[in-house]
């Protein structure tokens, strides 16, 4: 197979695509960088209207590195304590068990053997007061907890990282605005907006001696998922959001949005370009799926949902841990 180079229409990214009847024509790429261009054109003349607005203070929020935000702590300074934060800056993958139902001495039992875990309220029916209380059952379990919101609404991440939670899920990221969203209410001043409230955040976290309020901005792990093909048009732009640690594929609501079957060529360029673009913009990348854990992407893959556990524990006979949560099936 050879490979040819593909220029979106107005646009800095290039798409090289393999040749043979299975590849993306020029047409289909264009589809999809349609709504990019559009949203990059609308962006432009809105601007300096904000920039206008803005007062010197927030321009300097603004005013944040994009690249190498997340640095292994220097030498001699304590290990992050959002391990499965501290292992991906270490190269290593890292695998979660998914906890969709209120069920606290489930929840700390699987707890023990996984990296992480994601706490499932895009499709399911947990409120944050169920997250809350089984946070609190077992605190300082191995799993780091993490919660898959269904957006990226302020009040959303401001529950999440209040009741404990050193992680978020966004999914369906199709821009830059989501992006920064995401990454702004997540953080404390001066990197971002997330206002100081009440909470079980501060207690679980700041003991021994840590200041949570100085520490949490460096543990927080703020995850972003693209799953249609103007989020794979536009994957760098969000990408290189600064805030953004890891960018992974919702492998089967790409299938879903882009019409490909996950054995599809034209589906595998799509995943290519992205991890690509995610690549070069100095972020972590990550698949949904467990299964890609293995095989093409593995060498650069290090975020999955569900997946193997850290001791060879395995979930009661009636769970399959790689299994994606009901309705999400592999296409």
């Amino acid at each position: 197979m050879y490979c040819r180079r593909l220029n979106l229409p107005n646009s800095r990214d290039a798409v090289y695509t393999g040749g043979g009847p299975a590849s993306l024509t020029e047409n289909e790429l264009g589809e999809l960088a349609s709504t990019s261009e559009a949203r990059r054109s609308l962006m432009k003349n809105s601007s300096a209207i904000s920039l206008f607005a803005c007062s010197v203070s927030a321009i300097a929020l603004l005013c944040i590195p994009a690249v190498a935000q997340n640095p292994l702590p220097p030498p001699g300074k304590a290990p992050l304590y959002n391990t499965a934060k501290q292992e991906l800056l270490e190269g290593k993958q890292v695998f979660s068990f998914t906890q969709s139902k209120a069920d606290s001495a489930g929840y700390c039992e699987a707890a023990k053997h996984y990296d992480f875990t994601w706490f499932e309220m895009q499709h399911s029916t947990l409120e944050f007061a169920d997250v809350e209380k089984m946070i609190a059952a077992c605190p300082h379990v191995r799993a780091t907890p993490m919660i898959r919101l269904p957006d990226a609404q302020e009040w959303h991440i401001q529950h999440a990282t209040d009741i404990g939670a050193i992680g978020i899920i966004v999914p369906t990221v199709d821009d830059v605005d989501r992006a920064r969203e995401a990454a702004k209410w997540a953080r404390y001043p001066p990197t971002g907006r997330r206002s100081a409230g009440a909470g079980q955040a501060r207690g679980i976290w700041g003991i021994n001696g840590i200041d949570y309020r100085q520490t949490i901005n460096d543990n927080m792990l703020v995850v972003v998922m693209i799953e249609t093909p103007t989020g794979v048009a536009n994957a760098y732009d969000i990408a290189s959001v600064p805030g953004i640690d890891v960018v992974i594929i919702g492998n089967n609501d790409l299938s879903s949005f882009s019409g490909y079957a996950q054995t599809d060529e034209r589906y595998h360029q799509l995943v290519q370009k992205v991890h690509d673009d995610v690549l070069r913009a100095g972020k972590i990348f990550g698949l949904a799926n467990a299964m890609y854990a293995t095989g093409p992407y593995s060498k650069d893959s290090q975020f999955f949902q569900n997946g193997k556990s850290v001791d060879g524990w395995q979930p009661p006979a009636s769970a399959n841990p790689n299994a994606p949560p009901a309705g999400e099936e592999s296409k």
